[in-house]
């Protein structure tokens, strides 16, 4: 058995081997374009920790035809890299797999700027930090930026399998057995992160002893030994799932900010950060909507800022909006007065739409009395002026109820009485 570590053995040869982030390797996608043209353009990967940067640098190297060298920006000092340029004189051509890439001093940056310039280097930088914040400009402005993802649950589940079964790089010399509990704790526990899961795996199948079979057996509980986290009873298709995205709208809606704290600390340990995403949204426009309109934007940066971020960072946005959403003031009078203009459509009660709103701007409209009696409010000293919008049928019906539970929409509240009784008076 090899000394390596079994995450830098299954490390993927190619880019076929790959596993996840189709959106960079699959058919079509840019660096698959790249690879089989056989014109690689230096590129940045960077993405959050565990999601493959360094393996897939080494499997789009592996895929060409071009030798390659590995450093880091840290450790490596410039007189490596002024080997790794001799290097790609005598063969024309090197690519060089830049760990850590945002760390490069300025001294590193100038000397290998006129190289990636005349192509001699490629470069694929790796790193975990946003390269508009932290690579050099000039650096940046020569290479494609390529953002890798979080790693999902069947993609890890996948590669700890492929690993199980592999027999010459990875545990298919053994006789294990691996519950489906285990499997899923390993890529659940693992947060997106395959190497985090593939070292659970191993310290499992290495440390655990043989039964009366010779067979190795892991069940979750040696899971969650191996990768020091409980496993949290949370199906994401079953009805537990719902109940707890229900309770904690429900808590939102309540005001209750303990309650859906709790509730989202629950979906937070089940990894579901797209429902958690969508509720608050929903919250932010269904159950505060104009009494706080403001609500909706803040609820929707928190969640992109979440989904930017990965667990376990994710958290505080998504805390900060919650406890906002909880204590802002609550209605949803605008929604519902959408709902009572679409039933009485459904019902067929909608009518004719009044000459003078309708389309005016063709030749014959003004003979058909199209627009002629229109007033426009802009020319009204206050901005509006009394006029017929509704259809004959239906002109008198009013679908929104305004409420009192801001100052916002209670001034919203003066403005509608207001035009409604001058339009009342008006008929």
């Amino acid at each position: 058995m090899s000394l390596q570590p079994l995450a830098y053995r299954m490390r993927p040869k190619s880019i076929d081997d790959i596993i996840g982030q189709e959106h960079l390797v699959g058919q079509g996608k840019m660096i698959r374009r790249m690879v089989e043209a056989g014109k690689l353009s230096s590129m940045i990967l960077f993405g959050p920790p565990g999601t493959g940067k360094t393996s897939m640098a080494m499997a789009i190297a592996k895929s060409m035809d071009y030798p390659f060298k590995q450093l880091n920006a840290v450790v490596d000092k410039k007189k490596d890299m002024e080997i790794v340029v001799e290097e790609a004189k005598f063969s024309g051509k090197m690519i060089l797999i830049l760990d850590e890439v945002h760390r490069l001093d300025k001294g590193k940056q100038d000397f290998l700027l006129p190289h990636l310039e005349s192509n001699l280097i490629t470069l694929i930088g790796c790193t975990t930090s946003n390269p508009y914040h932290s690579i050099n400009p000039a650096i940046r402005s020569r290479c494609h930026l390529f953002e890798l993802e979080r790693l999902g649950l069947e993609d890890i589940k996948n590669g700890i399998v492929h690993a199980l079964e592999d027999k010459e790089l990875g545990m298919g010399g053994y006789k294990t057995s691996l519950t489906d509990e285990a499997l899923e704790h390993f890529a659940f526990a693992s947060n997106g992160d395959l190497r985090a899961a593939l070292n659970g795996l191993e310290l499992a199948v290495t440390s655990t002893e043989k039964n009366e079979e010779g067979v190795i057996s892991i069940d979750l509980a040696t899971a969650e030994e191996c990768m020091q986290k409980k496993s949290f009873s949370h199906d994401k298709d079953g009805d537990g799932h719902y109940d707890v995205l229900s309770a904690f709208q429900k808590s939102i809606r309540g005001s209750d900010v303990n309650a859906a704290l709790h509730y989202l600390g629950r979906l937070i340990e089940a990894g579901d950060l797209d429902s958690i995403g969508r509720r608050l949204v929903v919250c932010a426009y269904e159950d505060i909507g104009i009494a706080s309109p403001q609500a909706g934007q803040r609820a929707l940066a928190a969640v992109q800022a979440a989904e930017r971020l990965g667990f376990p960072e994710a958290r505080i946005p998504l805390a900060v909006s919650v406890v906002e959403l909880c204590l802002s003031p609550k209605s949803n009078s605008a929604y519902k007065a959408l709902d009572e203009a679409l039933q009485d459509i459904r019902n067929g009660k909608s009518g004719d739409i009044p000459k003078h709103l309708k389309d005016a701007h063709y030749s014959g409209a003004k003979s058909l009395g199209r627009g002629v009696e229109y007033k426009y409010p802009h020319n009204y000293e206050q901005g509006w002026v009394a006029q017929q919008y509704l259809p004959d049928s239906i002109k008198n019906r009013e679908y929104y109820q305004p409420k009192k539970t801001s100052k916002f929409e209670a001034s919203l509240k003066q403005v509608y009485e207001k035009i409604q009784g001058i339009n009342r008076n008006s008929q």
